[in-house]
């Protein structure tokens, strides 16, 4: 039987699909203080924005009239007719976001055009008094889904609802560097970020905030911006050095007239202008800002304005990758010499060399092992001699070459060695964090998470102790709230894998040392398509043929894989029929 819904039950569903949760709240109010003019906007959230979320601004108000309407829905100041869709400059359009968070928290809206005559609107019950405030806006929303229980179920913890929260604020804050922003959580005054000196859309502002926003101060110095444009759009895009590279994804942004937006394709145009810069199987960091005329692009396509449609996005991914290409091209002697952590990544092709022949192909970088280095332990540090041109040959040991990116050629006496260079160099690392204390290095900025359960929460604190002795720093910040304050040296992935990684030694039940001690070899071990010059890779050979000594079997790693595979001088006559 089909029947209507009654308006309140109505109102409550369609709500949902704008305010999903305390971030979308927070996306939503802020976009109204920045269309609103403001110049200084504070974000404050109470147990993850469920119990409370407030949005103070200095924008240009509401008078008596336009508050009372403002909680309607569809009720907007930003278009007048469908033709508006065309041309609007605003982040908001589309009158749902307050009249949405009414229909699932409880409002108090407090608002002044000159400072002098101040309304306040309260909407259970509905009340609007006078009251005092300088000129702006605040919203205050209390108690989200109460009246919902259903949805409010399905929000994730307040720690985790807290980070989305700040995630969405610091976005904001990324593509309006001439607005002040602060953060309070709980009371505590998280993220403050001053209004640059110099507004507009000028690129050091925007290359100033970016690096404010997401990188800890001593990386920003290997930031980067370029300008270019096109017809009906102009492009900044920010980006970080190869010292800079990420194993994911999770820090390129795109934004489209300042709103952030998911769009692959522009991701990819920021992958490509920079490819070959990186070391394989990592990612370049980094923001484009385009800024393009309101007619040449469909904002309205998708229910939380997250997608954007282009009158032509392949001019606008070819002038990305093509402006980022040529500071490449422009400025090539700067990478000659880069630096992965603190140590110098060598980006060359190996010349060939009387004797022998590279087998060496794809993408040839050297990591140089600064992970290694930073945990106290360099197995590839070459103990040969030298002259000029590194040794081919150490301990009756020949280098011979590499192939396929991942295979080092060795000789010895009468068999040649293919040896998996990742997991020999794993095998090695293992070994070593096995036998000798983990270094740890104290971050700068804690990495907060929270658990998913008591599990976990338990698992955590019950095994404490054994993580500080693996170079791993943890504090309980109390209701599943978690923060790392200290990681091995030389550990280098995301924050989320970290976390990810950090929980699943739950697992490992009485074999945690050695759980986490394949984890740390396999994370900061050489890897498939790196290139070690021919010291390093000499050294590793010499390092990893070793074990054949101390073992009965073929050496493994710790995941089980054999480390190489031989060829005697009789297996190879054989195949070619020399010998029978």
């Amino acid at each position: 039987m089909i029947r209507i819904l009654e308006p309140d039950e109505a109102k409550k569903i369609a709500a949902g699909e704008v305010i999903d949760r305390p971030a979308a709240l927070v996306r939503e109010l802020i976009d109204n203080a920045l269309d609103a003019g403001a110049l200084n906007i504070e974000l404050s959230i109470e147990k993850g924005g469920i119990k409370k979320t407030e949005i103070v601004d200095d924008g240009c108000g509401m008078n008596k009239n336009d508050l009372s309407l403002c909680i309607k829905t569809h009720a907007t100041s930003k278009i007048q007719s469908l033709d508006d869709l065309s041309r609007f400059t605003t982040l908001g359009f589309r009158g749902e976001a307050l009249a949405a968070a009414a229909a699932v928290a409880r409002l108090e809206i407090v608002t002044s055009t000159d400072g002098k005559e101040a309304w306040l609107l309260e909407t259970e019950p509905y009340k609007l008094t006078q009251t005092r405030r300088n000129r702006g806006t605040s919203v205050r929303a209390f108690g989200l889904f109460d009246s919902i229980p259903a949805r409010k179920r399905f929000l994730k913890r307040e720690p985790s609802e807290a980070m989305l929260c700040r995630q969405i604020f610091t976005e904001k804050a990324m593509a309006f560097p001439g607005v002040s922003f602060r953060f309070v959580q709980d009371g505590v005054l998280k993220l403050q970020f001053l209004s640059c000196t110099n507004t507009g859309e000028n690129a050091s502002v925007l290359q100033k905030r970016f690096g404010e926003s997401i990188l800890e101060p001593q990386e920003r110095s290997f930031l980067h911006a370029e300008k270019t444009a096109g017809k009906g759009f102009s492009v900044t895009i920010v980006f970080g050095g190869p010292e800079l590279f990420r194993k994911d994804r999770r820090q390129q942004y795109i934004f489209a007239n300042k709103r952030r937006i998911q769009d692959f394709g522009m991701m990819q145009a920021l992958e490509f202008g920079l490819a070959g810069l990186f070391p394989n199987g990592t990612h370049p960091l980094g923001a484009v800002f385009i800024d393009t005329d309101p007619a040449m692009a469909d904002f309205n396509i998708h229910p939380a304005k997250r997608e954007v449609r282009f009158a032509d996005s392949g001019a606008i991914h070819h002038s990305v990758t093509a402006a980022l290409r040529k500071y490449i091209h422009g400025n090539t002697h700067d990478y000659t010499h880069i630096k992965y952590g603190n140590e110098p990544v060598i980006k060359t092709t190996p010349e060939k060399q009387e004797g022998f022949i590279s087998l060496s192909s794809g993408n040839q970088t050297q990591e140089a092992f600064a992970a290694e280095k930073e945990t106290g332990y360099n197995p590839v540090e070459y103990s040969g001699s030298s002259a000029g041109n590194a040794e081919k040959k150490h301990n009756n040991i020949r280098l011979v070459g590499r192939v396929f990116d991942l295979f080092i050629i060795v000789e010895q006496g009468d068999k040649l060695y293919l040896i998996d260079q990742h997991a020999a160099h794993e095998r090695i690392l293992y070994d070593h964090f096995l036998s000798a204390n983990i270094s740890t290095q104290k971050l700068l900025i804690p990495i907060p998470f929270s658990t998913g359960n008591d599990e976990e929460d338990t698992f955590l604190q019950t095994k404490k102790d054994e993580f500080t002795n693996l170079g791993i720093m943890l504090q309980n910040e109390g209701g599943g709230s978690w923060l790392i304050e200290a990681l091995p040296a030389g550990w280098k992935t995301t924050d989320s894998k970290t976390v990810e990684v950090i929980l699943a030694l739950q697992n490992a039940n009485e074999n945690l040392v050695e759980r986490w001690a394949a984890t740390l070899a396999c994370h900061t071990a050489i890897k498939d398509g790196n290139y070690l010059d021919d010291k390093s890779a000499l050294s590793l050979a010499e390092s990893v043929l070793k074990l054949s000594d101390k073992e009965v079997s073929l050496p493994r790693c710790p995941h089980g894989r054999p480390l190489w595979k031989t060829l005697s001088r009789d297996e190879l006559f054989k195949a070619v029929r020399r010998k029978e």
